[in-house]
């Protein structure tokens, strides 16, 4: 897939997740942000779910969700999309896997398998991370011709446990900001 806009949309997934400030009004804020974006569509929202932190664990609890959006933005673009709203809510990179106001990971993008120093896809990690499935297989339609539903179940059979993470609260973005339209 080249690195431009592209006409056909495409459906993608995004991880978030907030351990500092509100951290629910947060992901909303960030939600709302790609949902602005004229190029970009969010479809599904899962469930939010209080997380232990996983790595380094001396930091406060997470609210975790997934997002499904429609776009006609590149991978690339889509990303850099998503890392300007990280700044834009005050993320700030000290500590590998450290306390963080919003943290936005694009999973999956239908049609893309992608290695570069900036991107890969699907995201390497994610089949290891109950924090991310977990919330994913809220947004997962069952007509999914991608194969990536099977990607995801098969890796939920794989986990260890689903410790360390519980639902928290419906998401409610939609009656947090009026639905844009685009």
């Amino acid at each position: 897939m080249n690195a431009h806009t592209t006409s056909e949309p495409s459906e993608a997934y995004i991880a978030l997740g907030a351990n500092l400030g509100d951290r629910e009004q947060t992901l909303l804020d960030a939600i709302g942000r790609l949902d602005a974006h004229p190029d970009i569509q969010v479809q599904r929202c899962s469930d939010l779910y209080e997380t232990e932190p996983v790595g380094y664990v001396d930091q406060p609890s997470f609210i975790n969700m997934a997002i499904a959006v429609r776009t006609t933005l590149s991978p690339l673009e889509l990303l850099r999309y998503m890392l300007f709203i990280e700044q834009e809510l005050g993320r700030v990179r000290s500590v590998r896997w450290g306390p963080r106001t919003i943290d936005l990971d694009l999973l999956f993008m239908e049609g893309v398998t992608l290695q570069t120093s900036e991107l890969v896809l699907p995201h390497p990690r994610m089949e290891e991370r109950a924090f991310v499935l977990i919330p994913l297989a809220d947004i997962l339609m069952e007509n999914d011709l991608s194969g990536f539903t099977d990607i995801v179940q098969s890796a939920m059979r794989k986990l260890d446990g689903k410790d360390g993470i519980q639902r928290w609260k419906t998401c409610s973005w939609r009656t947090a900001f009026a639905p844009s339209g685009n």
